[in-house]
């Protein structure tokens, strides 16, 4: 069983992360779609590993690569629903999103690999091109988390790639 992540996160809008390595504050919001880009072709090839191997927990309570590979892939086709909202709503609340049931449910830890990397590439796309569409006053649009975390475009670009970063970090144990 995975002990449920609960801290609050948005701090990486602060200050750099000592553990990735990520200095969220000072990443341009311009650069985030190269950045899930890059991002999402590493897990594509880590995910091109073996079946196995990708599915073995190090510990029971921490996730395999392929349970981190859906977690990021469904992170981004998260962030891109909530994006859409933020440029065609005015401040939008985001509906909670329980990423540990969301793994119990759809079964993480059973997908198939080169699926999970097909569909993790193809939402890094989608997600990038649609930051990519991004202009002007578009990056002070708001939107707000179900914990009271409120975000502008930029501010949500930000924390958006630090998940997908750290989680990297966590499977390779590189740093940025």
């Amino acid at each position: 069983m995975i002990t449920p992540d609960t801290k609050d996160w948005t701090w990486v809008l602060e200050r750099s992360c000592d553990d990735c390595g990520l200095d969220t504050p000072a990443v341009v919001r311009e650069d985030v779609a190269g950045m899930v880009r890059a991002n999402a072709a590493s897990w594509v090839a880590i995910l091109g590993g073996d079946p196995e191997e990708l599915a073995r927990r190090p510990k029971p309570d921490v996730w395999s690569v392929l349970e981190y590979g859906c977690h990021v892939r469904d992170v981004f086709r998260l962030f891109d629903i909530r994006l859409a909202l933020m440029l065609t709503e005015d401040g939008p609340d985001f509906a909670n999103w329980d990423q540990d049931a969301t793994a119990l449910a759809e079964r993480y830890a059973e997908q198939d690999p080169a699926l999970v990397a097909a569909e993790l590439d193809a939402a890094a796309e989608q997600l990038a091109s649609a930051f990519e569409q991004v202009e002007g006053v578009g990056w002070q649009r708001t939107g707000n988390r179900s914990d009271g975390a409120r975000f502008t475009v930029e501010t949500f670009a930000q924390y958006l790639i630090h998940d997908p970063v750290h989680h990297l970090y966590d499977v390779t144990g590189v740093r940025i």
